[in-house]
């Protein structure tokens, strides 16, 4: 099938892998993957047809409503894990064990929380990557001009701030699929 993705992706989309084409899969079996700019659900099959070409095992948590007949066995196989988003819980936590019970977990994760336009992003991805001691790899889904671009591993320090920046600098100038939400 990696074939089949692979035509689909160049040939039919004619989309691009530019920078870390191998999510660094060989040094760096966990981590958490951002997905920026999240502004429609057509970068879900972008992710989905990247992670098969460059053939790296990923994996996403999205509200568990997402998880019922007839889609949840299909976003199970795919490496979904459902998350109940009600209120009084540490998610971050919760979500940041999910590394312990794994030899191998790479959690995507979209920071603006939702595909419409948001001025700050949400922090969760953040703190689950310091809990969870994994560095953060970057990866832009620029429909503009038809590219993922993936950042090198990038390990959060004490410095929120200038961590923010840094992130928000690596997207610059992306455009998504709905420009008006990028």
């Amino acid at each position: 099938m990696r074939w089949l993705a692979r035509f689909i992706y160049f040939k039919i989309l004619g989309w691009k892998i530019t920078g870390n084409t191998t999510f660094s899969k060989d040094t760096i079996k966990k981590s958490v993957i951002i997905a920026v700019p999240h502004t429609s659900w057509h970068d879900f099959f972008i992710g989905i047809l990247l992670r098969k070409i460059v053939n790296v095992k990923t994996n996403f948590v999205a509200k568990k409503e997402l998880f019922k007949w007839p889609f949840g066995w299909y976003f199970r196989a795919v490496g979904g894990a459902p998350l109940d988003r009600t209120s009084g819980q540490n998610k971050v936590e919760a979500i940041a064990r999910l590394f312990d019970d794994k030899d191998e977990f790479r959690l995507t994760l979209a920071p603006e929380g939702t595909r419409k336009k948001v001025e700050h992003w949400k922090t969760g991805f953040y703190y689950i990557a310091k809990a969870a001691n994994v560095p953060i790899i970057m990866f832009t889904l620029d429909f503009k001009n038809k590219q993922n671009h993936i950042s090198e591993p990038f390990y959060p320090t004490d410095d929120v701030d200038a961590d923010f920046n840094f992130m928000r600098s690596f997207y610059k100038g992306v455009i998504g699929k709905r420009p008006e939400y990028s």
